[in-house]
């Protein structure tokens, strides 16, 4: 399955980003580069929505723990929300789950396709 991240803006309150499909090796790239540009933009809290990730490996797990250090830097976060089967089955048994404050549904808006 085709990997996306599409984000929205949340009422001035950082962004939300939507991932969909399978983030692995060849995905997190993308991943690193939507968070880049965000951070880029002044962006330094970051909700991401798992709801359409059907897989995460451990280059998956990285790129939201660098994500979540490069918000935490300039005194943000990133959170996690949404994920189900064993996508939260690993947020959970690597502990992630915690760190990244994990809330199974976080409310948020509708994604916009990512610059």
């Amino acid at each position: 399955m085709t990997f996306t991240v599409t984000y929205a803006q949340r009422n001035g309150v950082g962004a939300c980003l939507h991932l969909a499909g399978e983030l692995d090796m060849s995905s997190a790239p993308e991943l690193n580069a939507a968070i880049d540009r965000l951070a880029a933009e002044g962006e330094r809290h970051l909700l991401v929505d798992l709801s359409g990730l059907t897989f995460c490996d451990s280059t998956g797990i990285a790129a939201f723990v660098r994500g979540d250090n490069r918000a935490a830097s300039r005194g943000g976060w990133l959170r996690v929300t949404g994920a189900t089967g064993r996508v939260e089955r690993v947020l959970r048994i690597t502990g992630l789950a915690e760190v990244l404050g994990y809330e199974p549904d976080a409310g948020h808006p509708p994604p916009q396709t990512a610059p």
